[in-house]
Order: structure tokens, then C-alpha cells, then sequence
């Protein structure tokens, strides 16, 4: 385990100066902060869209496999991650002023199909039911009910989000007669069904490589980060936000991933500008501690459900942070983290009760 670290994550330093294109630039969006988000709209434009032009055309199969290969590799090694993690934080913060608010439709609409993502079901996903339900038993993205280190208990959850999650997730808008989340799912998912046949039509394999398969990807994806981010869930206080999530700090994915290690805070802060969490962490440290929460150093999610698959907890101790050594020694860790991974009954807790429960508490 670590006792002491220094946090390196990425924090906001305004430039000296900015050059003409993003003094232009600043004039479209809210936050200065936020311009990460438009270089990589732009980047995106100018490169990954005139390559999936490309795949389109007409030209001989020694050409196109080689530019297909270029471009899947491309999507998904280095633009998926940034792109999917600029969509989950603009859904937070809308990212452009109130009278240019048409060009917030350029992450969800105009680069989501690019990227596995039909427009508008990822806000309300996320926004419009995980947040609201926090991975309690009325999220449909919810952990709990799953051995969390066991991979034919993730293969269920992946398979049940897969296949069933837009029906569920139109379900749970229109019970809570939140009509405008749910037709926002329903007009989303058919628009990329229909885009996806009718690409099809004019050319099957071009449609294959740029939108059906970052479309399966990425759900797979997507799966493996939730269920990372909760797979450590405390029995007795599912819906505390210290332990039911993880944090990972001080690692590479944070650069590229605007510091999406720091799910804890996110979820304590979710409208929290991302720059902002390395020093909200550090500034409630103490509150990790007192939770015993548990935070990764230089560790990212991926590598954390690919332990948790094995079940190699020594590997996880080993980047554990012992924060004011709450922890007695590795295998107290060990033994708090595989208690977290238990599988846990059906138990009619929501978020809604459970805050309920704490505010009578105190």
C-alpha cells in the first residue's frame, strides 16, 4: 500500500496568452476551462470524419482495408476515450453560450454516431437516471445485485445492458412521467437504426467499420468502467458515495480522459469542472480516509477490472492508498475490498429512501 503521494493530475492554468484562433474561441463557450472540448471537436472534424468520407467511396479493397484498419484503430485507441469522456462532462455543463446553444448539438448529434453513441440516450442514461438513482437498486446500470470479481457475473451485466437497456431506460422515464428524457432515448436509438440501415444500403462494409462496430465497442466499453467505478460497494451503506465508487489518481488516463479517474468526487461534485477534482480530492482527503475509501494510485480502471477478473487483490493493495492509514495493513485492505465485492441481495433500497434515511439519521 501507499501512505503519502503527491497529486500530478491536471489542474486549470490560464496560458500566458492565447493565440487568435482561441481568443475566437472563447467567445462561443461558457468556461475557458472548457476548450479542451472544442480543439477536440475540431480535431475530430478535420480528421476522423474525411477518413470515414473516405471509407465510402469507391476505391479498391488494397486501399480500403488498410485505411479501415487505420481508421478503427484511430476511433478507438485515440480519439473513443477523450470524445466519449468530452460528451460525459459537456452533458454536465453545457459547454457554449445560450445564443450559439445549437452548437452543444455537435458532441451528442453530429460526432456521437461516430463513436457507438445514438444521440441523446447517453444524457439520459446518465444524467436523467445514474446520478439520480446513484448505482442503488433503481439504477439500471447498478452493480449490486452481481459478484463483482467473478467474469460470468460481469458477461450477465453486459449482456443484460446490451440487449435490454434502451427498453428499461424508455421504461423508467415514462413511469416517472419524465416524457421529454424518454422520447429523447426513443428518437435517438431510431435515428442511429436508421442511419445505420440506409448507410448500409450505399455501402455495407464502409457502415460496419465507421458506426456498427464503435458502436459495440464502446457499450462493452462503457460497461467496463461502470462496473469498475462501482464495484466496490460497502454492504451496510450502498449508497454512500465514498464506498460505493472508486477514485484513481495520478495516472495517464486522467490527461487524456479529463481526470475521469476521480469518480468519487464526481459523484459527490457532479457539476464540478473536471480541472477542479484533484483539488477537491485534496482538500477532503481526510473524508476518504474517515470512509475508508478506496483510491488507486497511478492504477486506471481497465487495469482494476482486469485484477478484479482474476481476483488479484495482492496487485490492487499494491496501489491502494492508505489515507491516514485507516487501513491496518494490505490484507485489512484486502480483506475490505473483497467484502465490497460481495454480491448483494435485492433489499428495496433507492436513492431516494436511502437519503431519506441518513437525513433522519442526523
Amino acid at each position: 500500500m501507499i501512505n503519502e503521494i503527491k497529486i500530478i493530475d491536471p489542474e486549470f492554468t490560464r496560458p500566458l496568452k492565447y493565440n487568435f484562433l482561441d481568443r475566437f474561441l472563447l467567445n462561443l463557450i461558457n468556461d475557458e476551462r472548457d476548450l479542451p472540448f472544442v480543439h477536440l471537436i475540431l480535431k475530430i472534424g478535420l480528421t476522423l470524419i474525411p477518413l470515414a468520407v473516405i471509407l465510402y467511396l469507391p476505391i479498391m479493397p488494397v486501399i480500403w482495408w488498410p485505411l479501415a484498419l487505420i481508421y478503427i484503430g484511430y476511433n478507438l485507441l485515440a480519439l473513443n476515450g477523450p470524445y466519449t469522456l468530452a460528451l460525459h462532462c459537456t452533458s454536465h455543463r453545457a459547454c457554449f453560450k445560450p445564443k450559439y446553444k445549437i452548437l452543444n448539438e455537435i458532441i451528442p448529434l453530429v460526432l456521437g454516431p461516430f463513436f457507438g453513441q445514438s444521440p441523446g440516450t447517453y444524457y439520459s442514461h446518465h444524467i436523467g437516471m445514474h446520478h439520480a438513482e446513484n448505482n442503488l437498486e433503481d439504477d439500471l446500470s447498478s452493480t449490486m445485485t452481481y459478484q463483482r470479481d467473478s467474469l460470468k457475473d460481469f458477461l450477465k451485466y453486459f449482456a443484460t445492458f446490451f440487449f435490454g437497456v434502451i427498453a428499461q431506460l424508455v421504461n423508467y422515464h415514462h413511469l416517472r412521467k419524465r416524457f421529454k428524457m424518454r422520447d429523447k432515448v426513443l428518437k435517438g436509438e431510431l435515428f442511429f437504426v436508421v442511419l445505420c440501415i440506409t448507410l448500409m444500403i450505399l455501402n455495407f462494409k464502409a457502415t460496419i467499420a465507421v458506426f456498427v462496430l464503435p458502436f459495440i465497442l464502446i457499450r462493452l466499453i462503457m460497461m467496463i468502467g461502470n462496473w469498475t467505478q462501482h464495484a466496490f460497494v460497502d454492504f451496510d451503506e450502498p449508497g454512500n458515495c465514498y464506498k460505493n465508487s472508486i477514485t484513481c489518481v495520478n495516472t495517464p488516463y486522467n490527461n487524456i480522459c479529463f481526470n475521469d479517474g476521480y469518480h468519487i468526487n464526481h459523484h459527490l461534485k457532479p457539476t464540478m469542472h473536471y480541472s477542479a477534482y484533484p483539488e477537491h480530492f485534496k482538500q477532503t482527503i481526510n473524508d476518504f480516509g474517515t470512509n475508508k475509501a478506496l483510491v488507486f494510485n497511478d492504477f486506471h480502471y481497465l487495469q482494476i477490472w482486469i485484477c478484479l477478473m482474476n481476483k488479484n487483490y495482492k496487485k490492487l493493495a499494491s496501489h491502494l492508498l492508505n489515507i491516514n492509514h485507516e487501513f491496518a495493513n494490505a490484507d485489512d485492505a484486502i480483506s475490505v475490498m473483497k467484502s465490497r465485492t460481495h454480491k448483494m441481495p435485492v433489499r428495496g433500497i433507492n436513492a431516494r429512501n436511502y437519503k431519506a434515511g441518513l437525513a433522519g439519521v442526523s
